[in-house]
């Protein structure tokens, strides 16, 4: 039988899909956010709570071996540890049962890996979130716009006993940084301070920072070591850092020579519009990894949404808790105004005019997307029918099934403070960004883009209204950084800009208004044009 190249194509995958089916053995995607995964881990000690709960106080990274079946499939030799800092202490400090778990596949057995080719397995306890809700709503509203965890919950068992109800994380590990950026072998560090190791410490002459805020500290790793942590392999990692932070407080001007700026604009952006203060924006300012990516640019990988969505009342500026009214209405300026120097990636990169209007225009893009139009509850409401059985039934809950219905409209209690409802929240924090005068008024619109081929190289056009200001941002590929020009007006409306010696690219547009920036595509540069002759 004769079979053309097309149609081989397309019937090999065909097989491929069914084969599973044939067989009974269709693998389930272990972060399917419309089911819930089943895990149960199998210890073979009997106070094997005693040995995690004494590495995990000790401050050691140490794993205990487990038996592990996710949905049915076994693995052996698994390497268990708990995680958290304070999802950890608080519950335990309680005598709660249901604590974190970070499990490794590959801890003993090389290349051995759950489902879908995972590595780690990340459980938390929904700490702080009687909604269940805002861990998975802030992964999906961020995947949009950088790279972003994957999230969905799983029912978790230990030696047989139900612990209940789990978020199931995508860990930010080797294999999230290779399906994101290609590559795993650069430079990764953890900004999340870990104060065992700090508490060990002396620091008394190093200069003083502010936890993972990228303060400069001099030029001794020593200083940084328990602030932040370094998960790549070369030591090196620790004078990129401190390249990249000495850069940031003493040349601004330069940062784009060493950070993905915009990626770092909409990490801004999005913590800011879904009041996600357990971040770097927070008091605590943290929660977020930085990876250089092949470009040689460090780009922000956000982390740890339990306390997102207004969850965490403490930004870093108040003495205080903020209150309802307070997060509603969180400045889209906090730090900025009063020019903090504890967070120098916020007010370094918004005393640039044009990275504050792009800045703005990426908020407004969020609350365009997910806000105004109600996406957050319809979203919401689906993930709570979803769960509902399965967290009425959870014998290990740390908050009551009654709190989990009301959360999604009203403030409840953790016991450490309220967590605001979702309605609460989001109702009024619409209608106050809405009427944001920086998103009204008469802003630029990008009309048209388009691309052609000229001699020796290619040519951008695009059609814009209201702009001041229309740039051109371009690269080969994602090896090399994007760059920065300006366009030309050619008529009315009309700007264009002749790329010579290249034959693809990829690219995107800024409009620059008085008030904003706009970008085409509006997910840029997350999201770009590409061109091929």
């Amino acid at each position: 039988m004769l079979i053309f190249p097309t149609m081989k194509r397309f019937l090999l995958p065909f097989f491929l899909f069914l084969l599973p089916g044939l067989f009974g053995l269709r693998a389930q995607d272990l972060y399917d956010s419309t089911r819930i995964a089943e895990i149960k881990i199998y210890f073979k000690q009997s106070n094997w709570q005693h040995i995690l709960d004494s590495a995990k106080m000790s401050g050691s990274k140490d794993r205990l071996m487990a038996t592990v079946f996710v949905d049915g499939k076994k693995f052996e030799n698994v390497g268990v540890r708990y995680k958290g800092n304070s999802s950890f202490k608080n519950p335990r400090s309680k005598g709660h049962k249901k604590l974190p778990f970070n499990l490794k596949a590959d801890y003993r057995i090389k290349d051995q890996t759950f489902p879908g080719g995972y590595e780690t397995i990340k459980l938390s306890n929904v700490f702080q979130d009687p909604s269940f809700l805002r861990e998975i709503l802030s992964y999906e509203i961020a995947r949009e716009y950088m790279p972003a965890s994957r999230c969905n919950f799983a029912k978790v068992w230990v030696n047989d006993e139900y612990f209940g109800l789990y978020n199931n994380t995508q860990a930010v590990d080797d294999v999230f940084l290779k399906q994101h950026f290609g590559t795993k072998k650069n430079t990764c560090i953890k900004c999340d301070p870990e104060y065992e190791v700090i508490r060990k410490k002396d620091f008394s002459a190093c200069p003083k920072g502010d936890k993972a805020s990228l303060m400069y500290m001099g030029d001794d790793p020593y200083c940084y070591e328990g602030w932040y942590e370094l998960e790549s392999k070369s030591e090196k990692g620790w004078i990129e850092l401190i390249d990249l932070i000495k850069l940031l407080n003493s040349k601004p001007e330069e940062i784009e020579t060493a950070m993905n700026v915009d990626a770092v604009l909409w990490m801004h952006a999005f913590n800011n519009v879904v009041v996600n203060l357990d971040s770097y924006t927070g008091r605590l300012s943290h929660n977020y990894y930085l990876y250089r990516t092949p470009d040689s640019l460090f780009t922000p990988i956000v982390w740890d949404m339990n306390i997102s969505l207004g969850g965490f009342r403490w930004d870093g500026e108040k003495a205080g808790e903020l209150t309802n009214a307070e997060l509603q209405k969180y400045s889209m300026f906090a730090h900025y105004k009063k020019r903090n120097p504890k967070r120098p990636l916020i007010t370094n990169l918004l005393a640039n005019p044009l990275y504050r209007k792009i800045y703005v225009g990426h908020c407004r893009t969020v609350v365009n997307d997910w806000l105004a139009n109600g996406r957050w509850l319809e979203r919401a409401k689906q993930v709570q029918t979803l769960i509902d059985e399965e967290v009425r039934n959870d014998p290990e809950k740390l908050y009551t099934y009654e709190g989990f219905k009301d959360n999604l409209k009203k403030s409840v209690s953790t016991g450490y403070s309220e967590a605001i409802g979702l309605e609460e929240l989001f109702l009024a924090r619409t209608q106050y960004l809405s009427k944001h005068p920086l998103f009204n008024g008469t802003n630029p619109e990008v009309l048209e883009v388009k691309h052609e081929k000229i001699s020796g190289g290619i040519r951008i056009k695009t059609r814009v209204q209201n702009a001041e200001n229309v740039y051109l941002v371009f690269r080969k590929n994602e090896k090399h950084p994007f760059t920065r020009v300006l366009m030309s007006v050619a008529e009315a409306q009309e700007w264009s800009y002749d790329i010579p010696d290249l034959k693809k690219c990829q690219y995107y547009i800024i409009a620059e208004g008085d008030r904003l920036a706009v970008c085409s595509p509006e997910k840029a540069s997350y999201k770009c044009y590409s061109v091929k002759f």
